[in-house]
């Protein structure tokens, strides 16, 4: 049976700039604290819950490699190749017999025990924007030569999750984000789009691998103090007793306040963001850079609440031309921390008993080019790729789909980035089939079109 969620433009749309000013406390990713309670209020989808059974035990942490990781360098190597469809590195034998892995991933080989790889994932674009699109929403996105290139069209995965799922912890974040969603190629599409603001990503904006590491947002302006907050309520609340029925605005800002104070001094949250009091040996195992920390922090915000969390990398377009790195500098540069890092994190999610729990899923908008190029680079390729994913109450290891002997082609089990999106949904107790929400012109927009669940990890 399709279930309909109701349309979600509120009367958010029509307040004003200077709504928001008066309202301001301090600065989330652009936002004011209370004007990201405001855009999730706003959103309405929060208070309707899903009409799924949803699990509410669950969560999601996606590693997002945007500029597109080569798939011979990482999870489907081509040994048997020659030189210039082989690349620079060998292959290496993991803990599952028959199956390798890259030299440059020692440590995922050791746990791929606990890993699945897709090695037949296609959408069929080069093209960043549309594949940063479709492998974060499902859905094929704007091309990066058109004027609308910067629009996007459908929700992101996470964005989906915040609306239907909520926190699992009240007053946490739904969906977070971190470092920040900068960089990387055409990383634009990781928020809300017609679901609102409100189910945006809560974004750190700031480098866990600091030794001053504070999440914008969760810190004081320069000159406040909790005193000052507590003061300033005060004076809210009075002034919401005297206008009360005069300015309806006044009433809803005032609220909104409160929320954010409640949201700056709450425990949970803070100690949620806390990565400074994981062990020093943990640490060191994640990696003592910003992707290793940036990791460490998706797991304790999972640990605490939040239901989906996206950990962006450093960016992947290595084909050496147009100022880009060559594949063997690039390589060497990202992969070995990304292995250590997200090898860590598996363990950490088995030894704290949430591994089942949570879904791992690693990937980028696309695949490198079978052949390599005369820069020594592998360009844009979308006819077959990897993805990982782990944990999940799913089936690991094993690899599902197969490319061709050069890595150019599916050769078995085609995957869509729709099925990638359904699957992910599933584990959230979510059947995108059968969920549709209204976009901006009000017409019933599936969450899933025609992907499924992947059945081999079912």
């Amino acid at each position: 049976m399709l279930t309909v969620i109701g349309n979600s433009r509120t009367a958010f749309d029509r307040m004003t700039r200077r709504s928001f000013v008066q309202a301001g406390l301090l600065g989330v990713g652009g936002l004011s604290l209370t004007q990201y309670l405001q855009l999730k209020a706003a959103a309405g989808l929060h208070d309707l819950g899903s009409p799924q059974a949803r699990k509410s035990d669950t969560a999601v942490i996606l590693i997002w490699m945007s500029g597109g990781p080569g798939h011979h360098e990482t999870w489907d190597p081509k040994p048997d190749a020659v030189d210039q469809y082989r690349g620079p590195f060998g292959a290496i034998s993991t803990n599952r017999p028959g199956l390798q892995f890259s030299e440059l991933l020692p440590e995922q080989a050791k746990i791929a025990d606990r890993l699945t790889v897709l090695r037949s994932v296609r959408h069929g674009t080069g093209d960043h924007t549309k594949g940063n699109h479709w492998m974060l929403t499902g859905f094929e996105g704007p091309d990066f030569n058109k004027p609308d290139n910067r629009i996007q069209r459908r929700p992101a995965m996470g964005s989906v999750a915040s609306a239907l799922c909520g926190s699992r912890i009240p007053g946490v974040p739904a969906y977070a984000a971190a470092p920040h969603l900068r960089g990387g190629t055409d990383n634009l599409f990781h928020y809300a789009t017609y679901l609102g603001g409100g189910h945006n990503p809560f974004v750190t904006d700031s480098d866990p691998n600091s030794d001053d590491f504070t999440v914008r947002g969760l810190r004081l302006s320069s000159g406040v103090t909790f005193d000052r907050l507590e003061n300033r309520r005060e004076l809210l609340e009075t002034v919401d007793t005297y206008r009360r029925g005069l300015d309806e605005r006044m009433v809803d800002m005032t609220e909104h306040q409160q929320a954010a104070v409640d949201l700056l001094t709450n425990r949970a949250v803070r100690d949620a963001f806390d990565i400074s009091a994981e062990p020093d040996a943990l640490r060191d195992n994640y990696g003592r850079h910003t992707f290793g920390q940036s990791a460490l922090l998706a797991r304790r915000l999972v640990e605490r609440g939040v239901t989906f969390v996206t950990v962006n990398t450093q960016p992947w377009d290595h084909h050496g031309t147009a100022n880009r790195l060559p594949t063997a500098k690039g390589a060497n540069l990202l992969i070995p921390p990304t292995d250590r890092a997200i090898a860590a994190l598996v363990r950490d999610l088995i030894d704290r008993g949430l591994y089942e729990k949570t879904l791992v899923v690693a990937m980028g908008e696309f695949g490198r080019t079978p052949r390599m190029n005369s820069a020594a680079g592998r360009d844009h390729w979308g006819h077959t790729f990897s993805v990982l994913m782990a944990g999940g109450r799913f089936k690991m290891g094993q690899t599902i789909g197969a490319s061709d002997g050069r890595g150019a082609y599916v050769a078995e089990r085609p995957l869509h980035p729709e099925d990638v999106t359904a699957t992910v949904y599933h584990h959230l107790g979510i059947d995108g089939r059968q969920v549709a929400i209204p976009d901006r012109a009000g017409r019933p927009r599936y969450l899933v079109e025609t992907g499924e669940p992947i059945r081999e990890l079912l």
